[in-house]
């Protein structure tokens, strides 16, 4: 079956879907037939689109945890179900952990942690009742795997993220399906205030054994897959999209000292 078949008319929720990462994997759900619905605290100029297909904008605040119960409650009522969960939104300004606030922390954590739990639980709720019962996508982060100085809070949310799919996974089982899905070094429109320009970015892109940043149609080609039939037996597991991974500095560091 192609994946056009399968989500053709199935309902699908990404979270910060109106930009980077979520904008992409929005748009990959709607090439594939899927009726997509988009959240984030304001509209941007161009939902996101595939052909004649567009998303459907929703306006929450994802740390509002009634905001959320009730923009789920609302896509059950207009749609008669919801069959993917895609939790994208999240993120974090970089701060030195010495030095932060424990506010700042517990928005980090509120945001890339709380939110998505939320959201989760109250996707289960509509899907438990659904014969086919549906999908939970997390996106997690490389940041969860290794050291991630400047966004200490974040790596740990998203470590914690990891340890919760696991056990979502569990408990939800058989009828819902709860899965990672945690990217490296994405190419987005805002990839310039991360790594600086062009030259900044082939430069990162060289330390990456596949030679590029990943982009954002790279993860929606996972959600894609982790979301699809064929991954019926995936669950409660973290699909881990990196390129090959970061090319350890103790090699650069080696030859730079025998040349």
């Amino acid at each position: 079956m192609s994946q056009s078949a399968q989500f053709n008319q199935r309902v699908v929720l990404v979270t910060g879907g109106t930009k980077g990462i979520g904008r992409g994997i929005a748009e990959g759900f709607l090439a594939a037939g899927a009726r997509v619905i988009v959240c984030a605290r304001t509209a941007p100029e161009q939902l996101p689109a595939s052909g004649d297909a567009r998303a459907e904008f929703a306006a929450c605040d994802v740390r509002d945890a009634d905001a959320v119960r009730e923009l789920i409650a609302q896509i059950a009522a207009r749609h008669g179900r919801l069959d993917v969960l895609i939790n994208n939104a999240g993120g974090s300004p970089p701060a030195d952990a010495a030095t932060a606030s424990p506010r700042f922390h517990e928005g980090v954590l509120r945001l890339n942690l709380i939110a998505p739990l939320n959201f989760a639980q109250a996707a289960n709720a509509v899907m438990q009742q659904q014969e086919s019962g549906g999908v939970i996508v997390f996106i997690g982060s490389i940041s969860a795997l290794r050291p991630s100085p400047g966004t200490a809070a974040y790596g740990a949310a998203k470590a914690a993220v990891l340890s919760l799919v696991s056990s979502l996974a569990v408990e939800w089982a058989p009828k819902v399906r709860v899965v990672a899905v945690s990217p490296g070094l994405v190419r987005t429109e805002q990839a310039e205030l991360h790594y600086g320009n062009e030259a900044g970015i082939a430069a990162v892109s060289s330390t990456i054994p596949a030679g590029r940043l990943a982009l954002p149609a790279d993860i929606a080609a996972a959600c894609l897959y982790a979301a699809s039939g064929e991954a019926s037996y995936l669950s409660g597991t973290n699909l881990l999209l990196h390129g090959g991974g970061e090319r350890p500095a103790f090699l650069a560091a080696a030859r730079s000292g025998t040349s």
